[in-house]
Parts: structure tokens; sequence; C-alpha cells
């Protein structure tokens, strides 16, 4: 797995299938982002099976076909939107774009799965939420530092049951390495990536919003800042913004893109859950000076103090869930209000950040 680049993090677990083979059926469109190969191993680990790729870019397709061997190359969208036996289209386009093919998805009646971040308008999420309504599908999001995380959705599961007592404050650290050069051209063009909140900060309103069980929050401080690439006067390297929850849970978050090239990954992402009995570190991808991998998770609460390294022993029970709910039409996985909740609220505190210099 690529752990220098975050745009190539794919992470492959053990396989889980939930389905029999050939019994649910996908299509790759647009892979214009490097997740979608951590997507698609999602899928597959679930039991999907991936039967088309589509883009227009002919390396891509390349690429695609040697990670995926077996997958038909699709002459065009509409050939994949024709076929019955698709039953869900993921992708990883232009995060500007996504939208506009999630609606043509729908409208050939499959659900759709796309990478973070899902929007860049609320115009565009208030098109998502009337498809949804008038086709009855699914418009899921790949928020893959909690989805994809296997230390993340243990401390989940540690919540859930009850470890911290009610969560209170959610931290989270989205530090990221730039790899400028490695990097297609809309990546530094605004009105493409949406700006460095509605994008890598997506994640961290995700999460506050899972970990917290928080349904609404308001964005009461915003910043974003271009220190140190005038290269690129597009880009912004930094930004931060403060929450406040509809049940009282705040949130401090800040992303980056200045991870130092001595860290032997792409990026020291780290959550801080406080809770009125405990709180949980989660140390995602690296423990900075030990040689023991990432997925870290510390405890302490009135009982125990606690370290759990739980890399390879939790899987990613989101994609099972998705395959089911998009069969029995539920919504286990994360609910379509969550999924949307999430994507306007990173929106909202890009749209009130304050530009610093």
């Amino acid at each position: 797995m690529q752990t220098a680049n975050g745009m190539y993090y794919a992470p492959k677990g053990k396989p889980n299938p939930v389905v029999n083979k050939n019994e649910f059926i996908f299509a790759a469109i647009a892979l214009d982002h490097g997740h979608i190969y951590g997507m698609c191993n999602g899928l597959i680990e679930a039991g999907a099976t991936l039967k088309y790729v589509f883009d227009p870019d002919k390396a891509k397709v390349e690429n695609f076909c040697k990670a995926f061997p077996g997958v038909k190359v699709a002459a065009s969208e509409q050939e994949i939107f024709d076929d019955p036996e698709v039953k869900l289209v993921a992708s990883a386009a232009v995060t500007s774009e996504r939208c506009a093919l999630g609606m043509r998805v729908m409208d050939a009646g499959k659900d759709y799965f796309t990478d973070k971040a899902p929007f860049t308008t609320l115009e565009q999420i208030e098109m998502a939420k009337a498809k949804v309504k008038e086709t009855g599908k699914k418009y899921m999001v790949y928020y893959s530092e909690r989805l994809h995380v296997e230390s993340a959705i243990f401390a989940g599961q540690l919540i859930e049951d009850g470890a911290i007592g009610k969560v209170i404050q959610v931290i989270g650290l989205g530090p990221h390495r730039l790899n400028a050069p490695t990097r297609p051209e809309w990546f530094f063009k605004k009105e493409k990536y949406g700006g460095i909140l509605c994008d890598i900060g997506s994640h961290q309103i995700e999460q506050y919003l899972y970990f917290a069980g928080v349904k609404d929050a308001t964005v009461v401080r915003s910043q974003v800042a271009n220190y140190n690439h005038p290269e690129y006067p597009e880009l912004e390297d930094f930004g931060d913004a403060m929450l406040v929850g509809d049940n009282g849970a705040t949130n401090y978050f800040r992303v980056d893109w200045f991870t130092p090239d001595g860290l032997k990954t792409w990026g020291d992402g780290r959550t801080i859950i406080l809770g009125t009995n405990g709180y949980i570190e989660i140390r995602k991808y690296i423990n900075i000076g030990m040689n023991d991998g990432g997925n870290h998770v510390f405890l302490v609460n009135n009982s125990i103090e606690e370290h759990y390294q739980v890399d390879g022993k939790v899987g990613y029970p989101f994609f099972g869930q998705l395959i089911l709910d998009c069969i029995n039409r539920t919504e286990n996985a994360m609910t379509q209000e969550h999924a949307f909740k999430a994507a306007e609220l990173c929106i909202k505190a890009q749209m009130q950040a304050v530009t610093l210099k």
C-alpha cells in the first residue's frame, strides 16, 4: 500500500464477503483521484464484483486494469448506465464534477458511491437531495479517514460501548504531505477542489458528527491560509475550524499540507475524543519514533489506562454494510442525512473562512 502519498492511500484488508460472486455488481467511472483504488478494494473484499471501468484518460484506465485484472473497459459512461446488472457506480471524479456525475448515475437507476468531498457548493447538495428523493437511490460518500482506518473504527466501537461516557469534544488533526509534482492541475484550482476545509476538512467534520452523535452543528469560526506555496496561489495549505453541535459537543480541527519529508507516512493523522468518563486518542497512520506501524488507540477512563494496536484486527465493516444497504434499501453503513450533513458543514466552514496572511 502507498504510504508516502495520501492521494494513493488504498488500504487492503481481509476478504469478508457479505454476498456471493456476481450477486452484487458495480463499476468505476472517473479515476481522477487515487482514492478510487481504496473504494474498489473495500467493495471487492466485501464480496462485490467489479465489472466495468470508464475514464477518458487511457493511461489511468491502463493502470487501473493492472490493479484490477479482469475488469472490462467500457467504451462510455452510457455503456455502464445501460447495463441492468450494475447496481452501484463508484467514482473519484474531480471534486467539482462529482455531483453532476452522481445525478447521471442516479438517473440511470443506480446507487452512487463517491470520494469525499462529495460537493463543492450548497447548490449541489440541494440538487443531490432532490435527486435522491426523486429516484430513491443512494448518494454515499467515501470518508476514508474513518471508514477505512481500523483504529477509527475501533474507537467508534469503544464509544458505542460507553467506554468514555458521553462525548463532549472531538479534536481532529489532519496533516497531509503535498507531493506537488504528483498532483494533477485541477488539485490547485480552488473552483475544482473546493478549498482545504471543503476537501480534507470533510474527513474531520464527518468524524466529529459520528463520534459525538451530532445531527447538526454551527461553524463558530474557520480560517484558511496559503502560508508557504506562492507558486500555487489558489492552494490553501492550512485551515482550521471550530464547531458546536446541536447536543452541545464541540469540535476543533486542523488540516494542512505541511507533512515533512522525514515522516515515514503521508500524514500523522490524530483524533482526541473527550468524554464525561474518559478520553480516547487515535494515532491513525504512525506512532512517531516507534516501528510499530499505525492504528494505535489509547483509552483512559475511570477503570483503566490502555493501549490497543489494532492493525489487521478490526477490518472495514462499512463496505459490506453498504452492499447490503443497496440490496435491502437500509441505512446501516451510513445514513443519507449524515453523509449530506458532513458535506454541508464543510462547505459552510469554507464559505465562512477568514483568510490569514
